[in-house]
Order: structure tokens, then C-alpha cells, then sequence
């Protein structure tokens, strides 16, 4: 008689256990799922949970902690970013109407009689006005890029044409920095829904940069599965500085005239089409990558 109450006893233990575990696991599945939906929604409701597990209710409380700070956090970074953008837009557009002035004027006195010293000053000031004329453009741009939140003008794009015409339009520069680019490009056209104009400022950014870092080669190739990358010899970076490019307003070199915005806009541009960009250094070589994904 013993042994089956026994038996009967370690049955109910072993059933009791059984829904406890079950129990927990859906518990769990709940929270996992409800985690996963407030990461990714902008409501401000927290995790419920249905069991009376003290354990498990700790659990949510605490991940609702966590929660509400990350959602704090995310409310200063989306305020601060808008902040930022908002300046740069209002200091750019505050320069231009004087830099245009400022401009014009040096026109004017070049049509007046002036001394050989005087015109050697007012060619350095124009170089300097002209360079902060494009500085402050570069800024102007990058506003309106990430002011966009998607670009609506698609239509089927040939990669292999537009990134022949973005390398033909830096022939002069590519010359001048003696930089003799191994284009390869499939004959078969890879075609892609894309912003025609903002995919042109992709290439020209890249292009702009290989033209600034490059140590005077450059590698252009396009896959058939809609990658292209560029690759130049860069000895004078190293792979901390890589992983920063894309980064606003950082530069490799501060002297280099350059706001830090073009490989910024680049991946802008480049993630509003779904597309990704990388960069990777190996061997002294600076390799960026973008990839349109066939739709």
C-alpha cells in the first residue's frame, strides 16, 4: 500500500512541477514578445504579465525600469538631434546672404584699378570666400538630406550608366591627383529602384573622398548583385579613423578643407533607398562597400 501512495505522491509533485515549468515558460514567451514590441513602437505602454509568479512579476517590473529610462534617453537624443539639424540649417542659411555679398563686392573690385599688391590680397580673399561659400553649401545639403524621411521620386535605374557618368565627371581630378581608376563593370545592366539624383550624389561623395585620401590608385567595381565598392590605398589612416567616417563632421585630417559631412549624406542617402554601406581598411587599403538589394 505504501509504495503506491508513494507513487501517487511523487506523481502529483512531478505534475505540479510540470505546469509550474509550462507556466513559466509562457510567462517568459510574454515577455519576450512584449519586450520586442515596445522596443519597437513608439507608444508608451509597459509590459503586463498574466502569471502571479513573484519572480517573473520582479522581471517585467524591473524591465519597465529600464523601459522608461531607455525611452527618457531616446526622447533627449531624438530632441537633441532635431535641435542640431535645426541649427545647421539656420547657421548655413544666416551665411549665405553674407558670403553672397561679400562676394559680389570682391567682383566689383576686380573691375577696379588696384595695385599688384592689392589684387594678390583680394585673389586670397576670394579663395577663402569662395571655400566657405562651399562649406556652407555642403552644410545646406546635409540639412536637407536628413530633414527628408524617405525619397519619393523612384523609378528603375541603371547602375552601370550612372556610375559610368559619376566617373566620367571626375576625369579633371582624378587627373590632377595623377589617379588612373580599374573600372569594372558588368555588361549585363543591373537596374535598381532608386532616387536617380540622390544616387548620384552617393557616387559623387565616394568619389570626392577617394579624390582627397587616396595614395593615387582606385578600384571601381560593380557587381551583378548590385554592389559597388571602391578601393584605394589609404596608408596615411588607420582603422579607428575608418570606423568613424561615416560619422558627421568628423575628418580624417582638419586641414583637408572638408566639413566631414559627404561620407555622412552618403549613408544617409543610401539607407533612405534600403540600400548599406560599409567600410572596411585591410592592408592599408580603404574599401567601401555599398549594396542595393534587388527588389
Amino acid at each position: 500500500m505504501l509504495p503506491w501512495v508513494l507513487c501517487g505522491i511523487l506523481s502529483a509533485v512531478l505534475i505540479i512541477l510540470f505546469i509550474k515549468n509550462y507556466m513559466l515558460k509562457k510567462s517568459m514567451a510574454e515577455i519576450r514578445t512584449e519586450l520586442a514590441e515596445k522596443l519597437n513602437e513608439g507608444s508608451n505602454t509597459l509590459i503586463s504579465v498574466s502569471s502571479r509568479d513573484k519572480h517573473i512579476r520582479l522581471l517585467a517590473s524591473e524591465l519597465n525600469n529600464q523601459l522608461r529610462s531607455l525611452r527618457r534617453e531616446r526622447h533627449r537624443f531624438i530632441q537633441g538631434d532635431t535641435e542640431l539639424k535645426n541649427a545647421v540649417t539656420n547657421i548655413s542659411h544666416d551665411l549665405r546672404t553674407p558670403l553672397t555679398a561679400i562676394c559680389g563686392y570682391l567682383d566689383l573690385l576686380e573691375l577696379e584699378e588696384k595695385t599688384e599688391k592689392t589684387e594678390r590680397y583680394i585673389g586670397i580673399i576670394k579663395n577663402r570666400a569662395a571655400l566657405l561659400t562651399q562649406l556652407t553649401e555642403e552644410l545646406f545639403r546635409y540639412s536637407i538630406v536628413v530633414s527628408a524621411q524617405s525619397n519619393e521620386i523612384r523609378e528603375s535605374v541603371v547602375l552601370n550608366s550612372v556610375l559610368e557618368e559619376s566617373i566620367a565627371s571626375f576625369y579633371t581630378a582624378l587627373r590632377e591627383r595623377n589617379i588612373t581608376p580599374n573600372i569594372m563593370i558588368p555588361e549585363e545592366k543591373v537596374i535598381r529602384n532608386l532616387d536617380r539624383s540622390a544616387l548620384v550624389r552617393v557616387f559623387s561623395n565616394l568619389l570626392n573622398n577617394a579624390v582627397k585620401y587616396s595614395d593615387g590608385d582606385l578600384d571601381i567595381t560593380l557587381l551583378k548583385t548590385g554592389e559597388i565598392i571602391f578601393t584605394n590605398t589609404a596608408a596615411s589612416i588607420d582603422e579607428v579613423q575608418v570606423g568613424r567616417l561615416f560619422d558627421r563632421f568628423y575628418t580624417v585630417e582638419a586641414a583637408r578643407k572638408s566639413t566631414g559631412l559627404g561620407l555622412s549624406i552618403a549613408r544617409t542617402l543610401t539607407q533612405q533607398m534600403n540600400g548599406r554601406i560599409s567600410a572596411r581598411y585591410e592592408d592599408n587599403k580603404l574599401s567601401i562597400k555599398i549594396f542595393f538589394p534587388a527588389e
